[in-house]
């Protein structure tokens, strides 16, 4: 079994300041091989109708419970989880839980109590970069070109038939589940077309005609899939309406594999890896950070950063991801801190083997590795608010 090293430390960690983990995250993603992989955790299929019946009297199951930490995998499943979950956190101190769902409103969803003060928050994403070390492959073109779901990655062949299935799955089990949406055939046009055009900015009015809806219900389609993990909705990041793009966001599929089969793209090119590099560097912030705020800048102009991060009361981090350093041009930043001249500036080299700073043309820069980003992007921050 993979041992998912980043991960595990992430729910240790979460696990000494609240009694109660969320382990949120697509299909797929491995959720239940990370919750199998805990040490000395007991493991319970919410799924199973055994397992559901003996959490119908919570507190007689928490007692007989071996041990002090406990998987509750697809908790959503059961009939009252917040009561199940808050009877765990409330009336055993020393026991810790970890709780799994396909999505984050498959459990605010049933949750008729947020167990605000109790529980803390994990999304999975797809693999990062050091998931591809403990899985003993680091080449960057086969992550990105399969994506991020472990069954994904590890196939001898790219899974063709795998992608559609998952699909269907997603429709039939995370959003008819979750979401009273009637029309099948749109909503997955939608969603298809979200991958082919993913990384680009998002106007509801062009998806309406092909997907046969109206513009409402695209915005109400988005909605459900960013809600659900699908996809992330990169909002732009201002203080000046006059100078700047405010309302237009970016939408990011889920995962590069998926990108890559819905734009028919079955080798990977020079010109593809530019935008493939984009979503693997959200990856990384997103499970770095835990936080789905970043931030894009995008002038009148066209001058344009690809991500920004910035918490209240402090000075924006811009990140500009290259697949070269050679490719780096200087004059979107120089813009960018022309408005906003204070906070770091990092760029995210696909091809980089070890970080480094330059000073050009009056910026201070630190060009990361795939390996470095996310932690220089937390320890810019951190510094930020410090």
């Amino acid at each position: 079994m993979w041992k998912r090293t980043f991960w595990l430390e992430a729910v240790a960690e979460a696990w000494k300041t609240r009694p109660l983990v969320w382990l949120s995250g697509v299909r797929r993603a491995g959720k239940t091989v990370l919750s199998r992989s805990l040490p000395g955790a007991a493991y319970f299929d919410c799924e199973l109708p055994r397992v559901r019946e003996r959490l119908e009297d919570a507190e007689s199951f928490f007692s007989s419970v071996e041990g002090t930490h406990v998987v509750l995998d697809e908790v959503h499943r059961l009939a009252d989880p917040t009561e199940v979950l808050k009877i765990a956190a409330d009336h055993f101190p020393k026991l810790r839980v970890l709780a799994t769902g396909s999505s984050q409103l498959s459990a605010s969803s049933r949750f008729r109590d947020r167990l605000t003060g109790r529980k803390w928050e994990i999304h999975l994403t797809p693999m990062i970069h050091r998931d591809l070390v403990d899985f003993g492959r680091v080449g960057m073109d086969h992550r990105l070109l399969r994506g991020g779901l472990p069954p994904f990655f590890l196939a001898d062949e790219t899974p063709e038939r795998a992608f559609q299935e998952w699909m269907d799955s997603f429709w039939a089990k995370d959003i008819q589940e979750l979401f009273r949406i009637e029309r099948r055939s749109s909503f997955l046009k939608f969603a298809e077309l979200l991958l082919v055009q993913s990384g680009g900015m998002f106007e509801a009015t062009s998806f309406a005609k092909p997907c046969e809806v109206s513009r409402t219900t695209i915005a109400n389609y988005l909605a459900v899939l960013e809600e659900s993990l699908f996809c992330h909705v990169v909002r732009p990041y201002s203080s000046n309406p006059g100078r700047e793009i405010v309302a237009a966001p970016k939408v990011y599929g889920f995962d590069t594999g998926f990108v890559c089969y819905y734009r028919q793209w079955d080798r990977l090119r020079r010109e593809d890896r530019g935008i493939l590099w984009e979503h693997l560097v959200l990856d990384e912030l997103m499970a770095r950070l835990q936080a789905r705020n970043v931030r894009y800048w995008r002038d009148k102009n066209g001058h344009e950063i690809d991500f920004v991060l910035a918490g209240r009361g402090s000075s924006p981090i811009a990140i500009e991801c290259k697949c070269r350093a050679t490719d780096f041009d200087p004059r979107a930043l120089r813009h960018f801190r022309s408005m906003y001249p204070d906070g770091a500036n990092l760029v995210a080299v696909l091809d980089l083997k070890e970080p480094y700073r330059r000073r050009i043309d009056g910026l201070d820069l630190r060009f990361e590795t795939p390996a470095t980003i996310a932690e220089a992007a937390a320890k810019a921050l951190n510094a930020r608010r410090e």
